[in-house]
């Protein structure tokens, strides 16, 4: 394709991916709809989505893909000022399937086109098929006229990393080292891969994610960079919850790393839900050969730390829980120059996600 650029990387050419934290234009979001993942044929998790667009908007633009049978319906559900786009994908998870935007000093933007396979293909992937979603990225580009870089044969979600925008990326090996990813990479060469598409010096490896059958490990659930040299840790100290053994482990790891520009990190301590958040017996989730079947009583990953910082706001999720409040008391001494919305997404989580994995951000360009 003509916006494709071939025999080059973001890294030689000069363009990296800034932090969440850095000047935003624009969040993208894809709408929900399969009545195989989604409740209810998807309509509470689709107010849900308003919900959560509705909150972002107050912070910067918003564009919502979405396939062409459910245009009219998504335009509906919607302020008029949000946009609005049709284009096909298989499901919703703009983080992992909208590009990773890239920008340069000089005031450019470009994006990464990861190679999708619904979080592990064949061997333990999600739902089939996966063609639209790992055509999506390709397909925005064309119509944003930006140049991309395809990872082909990489296989890579934006939900399994997180960067500080100085040279360093956060990640996991539960993920990045999964059998449905990447075999035939070992670690040290998906190192080299993130270094040269990311543009990043160092990459810090977390063990083990809070989601093994979702994601396998996804980052976005379990901590984030808040700023330069601070992460923020999903933590609790109940040894009965389901995320306990992971979220002790990584915050011991974080506690002993250092970021590429040799800082020792700080780290902030960020609550669980009180109460696991499983599926309800009445889930109405319909099954189908295409997808993996979700079931009553399925523990859900439910995690404070799937927010969404855009310019002045953070977008975080609310459970119902009893710890919902703490969580948004802790992220505003976390973010003092910043207004924090919570917003129920409990909806979002029967379907295996959460406001970070549901949105995908678009810097801000101009020269420095």
């Amino acid at each position: 394709m003509s916006n494709l650029i071939q025999n080059s990387t973001p890294k030689h050419d000069g363009f990296y991916m800034p932090a969440e934290y850095a000047p935003i234009d624009k969040v993208w979001m894809v709408w929900p709809y399969r009545t195989d993942n989604w409740r209810q044929q998807a309509t509470p998790a689709q107010a849900a989505y308003a919900a959560v667009a509705t909150a972002i908007k107050q912070f910067c633009n918003v564009s919502i893909l979405v396939d062409a049978d459910n245009l009219q319906s998504c335009q509906d559900q919607l302020p008029n000022d949000i946009e609005v786009m049709a284009m096909p994908s298989n499901d919703a998870w703009a983080r992992d399937t909208v590009p990773t935007f890239l920008i340069n000093d000089y005031g450019e933007l470009r994006a990464c086109d990861w190679t999708f396979n619904a979080w592990g293909g064949d061997y333990d992937g999600l739902y089939s098929p996966w063609d639209d979603d790992d055509k999506l990225a390709e397909r925005l580009c064309e119509q944003l006229a930006i140049k991309r870089y395809r990872t082909e044969g990489f296989v890579m979600e934006g939900g399994a990393f997180h960067v500080d925008g100085e040279g360093t990326v956060l990640t996991t090996r539960m993920c990045l080292l999964s059998p449905g990813r990447n075999p035939h990479l070992n670690e040290h060469q998906i190192e080299d891969k993130l270094k040269d598409y990311l543009n990043v010096e160092k990459v810090l490896w977390i063990d083990d994610g809070i989601d093994p059958d979702e994601t396998t490990g996804h980052i976005d659930d379990l901590a984030c960079f808040v700023r330069p040299g601070e992460v923020v840790c999903l933590f609790t100290e109940d040894s009965s919850h389901p995320f306990y053994a992971a979220t002790q482990q990584a915050y011991a790891q974080l506690c002993a790393m250092t970021d590429a520009k040799g800082r020792r990190l700080k780290v902030h301590k960020l609550c669980c839900t009180k109460n696991p958040v499983t599926l309800p017996d009445d889930h109405d989730i319909v099954s189908s050969d295409d997808a993996k079947p979700r079931l009553s009583d399925d523990v859900c990953i439910a995690s404070y730390a799937n927010f969404l910082i855009c310019n002045e706001g953070v977008i975080v999720p609310q459970y119902d829980d009893i710890n919902d409040s703490l969580a948004i008391e802790q992220l505003e001494k976390i973010f003092p120059h910043h207004q924090v919305v919570g917003v129920r997404t409990k909806e979002i989580v029967f379907g295996g996600g959460n406001i970070h994995c549901i949105t995908q951000q678009q810097p801000t360009t101009g020269a420095k």
